[in-house]
């Protein structure tokens, strides 16, 4: 993958995002990183009042989403249409989540943009992250967000590396990316649209959209009659 491939306009649809324009302010989407709760507050002037129901001055989530009691959810986010949260579901601040999204049990989302629907059903953390329109994390997978040395964390491209300058950079994932079971993405990874990742992997770098990744080293197209 290469630095254009890795743009918001080549990893996703911004027109299914409520954030979509704003983000199209950006080169790189982990650019957007650091302007979710501006993002939030420019978003929450412009929400139908009688659509959405505004908890502690900077929470908004619409009226169609049953939330259970045991949830949690910290300020700023904002929760869209027909968005499934299930018990346990932790949400942690400087969060978007989209229209017909899953917020799945035991699920922490911190500092991410999840577009329409996307499905973290199961058991996983997503922080620091943009998962594009109907990406799905199979149980049990997470982003890493933190380098273990803590060094600031770089992309890397087919045509060289890219300085992000943030300590904080889980993945991002075009549209209609599938993450197996168990799988880790490691920080800085950025996964193009219509890719697979097999269950367990552990991926580190950059995937190729419309490819399978296999394990480390193992890449593979996808066939163009699948």
């Amino acid at each position: 993958m290469n630095k254009e491939q890795m743009t918001i306009k080549q990893l996703y649809d911004t027109s299914k995002s409520m954030a979509g324009s704003m983000m199209e302010r950006y080169t790189y989407p982990w650019e957007v990183l650091s302007h979710i709760g501006e993002i939030i507050a420019a978003l929450s002037a412009t929400l139908p009042k009688d659509e959405y129901n505004c908890i502690g001055g900077n929470i908004w989530i619409h009226k169609s989403v049953q939330m259970p009691p045991i949830s949690t959810v910290k300020g700023p986010a904002i929760i869209g249409a027909n968005t499934e949260v299930r018990p346990g579901a932790f949400i942690r601040g400087n969060v978007i989540v989209g229209e017909g999204a899953v917020v799945g049990n035991s699920t922490e989302l911190k500092n991410v943009i999840l577009f329409d629907g996307v499905q973290v059903p199961h058991y996983n953390y997503v922080g620091d992250s943009i998962l594009g329109y109907k990406s799905h994390m199979g149980a049990s997978s997470l982003t890493s967000n933190v380098k273990s040395d803590k060094t600031l964390v770089k992309v890397h491209g087919a045509d060289g590396d890219i300085e992000t300058g943030l300590k904080k950079f889980g993945a991002m994932l075009g549209d209609f990316v599938e993450v197996g079971c168990g799988s880790v993405l490691n920080p800085g990874t950025v996964v193009g649209s219509h890719s697979n990742i097999y269950p367990l992997s552990s991926v580190r770098g950059c995937v190729d959209g419309n490819s399978i990744y296999k394990r480390a080293g193992v890449i593979v197209k996808k066939r163009e009659d699948l």
